[in-house]
């Protein structure tokens, strides 16, 4: 496979959302955003923060949509047809419920699960054929509670375990990058469960 180009953290802008679920595809790209040493910048046309990093030798574009989660396909849309990124090129960072805290996995291609953003995605792109990484929230429980439970703080030991997970898809990262995505699944499957 060709590896990663461009890597798009979920999340809402604004400091009311900052430190909500839903923003855990935020997190990791500002933690590899530093790690990198890259700087975010405001671009208007591409709908979002922008962050162009070197890891290991390739370069890589970094995109925090501020459209809000439901309009995230925009600044996708955008960046990649500018770029000619391919949606096999994408890996897209976002909250998932169906895992529990502590859980990444990568993923590429399927449904979006009812996660507006990775819908909002794949219709913009005209392909679901972009890679994930799935970082576990949990569920409420109760699907009525969805919306609410997204936009709420994780609790303490939520937060740490997702803190761990990121960090384990961190270390990851770089493999998936150079392609070896294989390779990057098979370490993050066993490490972040």
């Amino acid at each position: 496979m060709s590896g990663i180009r461009m890597i798009v953290g979920l999340g809402n802008p604004g400091p009311e959302y900052e430190k909500t679920r839903h923003n855990a595809g935020f997190w990791l790209v500002d933690e590899l955003c530093w790690q990198f040493k890259g700087n975010w910048r405001n671009e208007g046309k591409f709908h979002g923060d922008v962050a162009r990093v070197d890891i290991n030798g390739q370069d890589v574009w970094l995109l925090k949509p501020m459209t809000y989660m439901n309009l995230s396909g925009q600044a996708v849309l955008a960046l990649a047809q500018f770029y000619k990124i391919l949606p096999d090129e994408i890996l897209v960072v976002h909250d998932e419920l169906d895992l529990p805290p502590g859980t990444a996995r990568f993923k590429q291609g399927g449904g979006h699960g009812g996660h507006n953003g990775l819908k909002d995605i794949a219709a913009r792109l005209s392909s679901p054929a972009f890679w994930r990484l799935r970082l576990g929230i949990g569920h409420p429980g109760d699907r009525n509670e969805v919306a609410n439970f997204v936009l709420k703080k994780p609790r303490g030991e939520e937060q740490q375990a997702l803190d761990e997970a990121i960090l384990a898809s961190l270390r990851e990262l770089p493999r998936a990058i150079a392609g070896k995505m294989a390779e990057a699944m098979k370490a993050l499957h066993t490490e972040a469960k």
